[in-house]
């Protein structure tokens, strides 16, 4: 670890699949954070809306101290901490509140990631909604107006679905 501890929300990877169970464990002791989005699965008799990860494989947790943090990191099913180059990556406060913005809003919907490398669509800002004043990036796909809100240090992006009306156009696109 980097000799500079440095307070804050880092990102944990995970067992597969084993991302609520180890929430529940951390959160008992730790502040802890797991965004998830609604999913329609699909059984050969029934279908179900389900709670998924929106980052699969990741849960982020807040840390104060270096033995807090060698402590999570010895908790069962946490294989590691996310890292850019020799450090740890620390998602910054206003990026987990954007995240807690946008999962929480039933108005937004079809959540997805993806990687950052991608570079789509005009500049816009959002007017309306919990999401007012946020700048993103939009996507017009089959007629819905997506946005894609960048979480740099996590180099990953979100997209989701808003009313047209929420948006108008960045003086940045332009």
């Amino acid at each position: 670890m980097n000799k500079s501890f440095k307070k804050g929300w880092y990102v944990a990877y995970t067992k597969p699949k084993h991302e609520m169970k180890i929430h529940e464990a951390l959160s008992k002791s730790h502040e802890s954070f797991l965004p998830t989005k609604k999913t329609l699965r699909i059984w050969s008799d029934r279908k179900k809306w389900i709670k998924t990860p929106l980052f699969p494989s990741y849960i982020f947790i807040k840390i104060n101290s270096r033995k807090e943090f060698y402590r999570v990191l010895s908790a069962e099913g946490i294989y590691n901490f996310i890292r850019c180059g020799e450090n740890y990556s620390l998602v910054t406060e206003k990026e987990i509140n954007f995240i807690k913005i946008i999962v929480g809003d039933e108005k937004i919907t079809d959540l997805e990631t993806l990687n950052s490398s991608l570079k789509v669509g005009d500049v816009v800002n959002i007017n309306y909604g919990s999401l007012s004043g946020l700048e993103c990036q939009i996507m017009n796909t089959k007629n819905k107006n997506k946005i894609l809100v960048k979480i740099h240090s996590l180099r990953q992006n979100i997209i989701a679905t808003l009313p047209p009306y929420y948006l108008t156009p960045s003086s940045l696109s332009a």
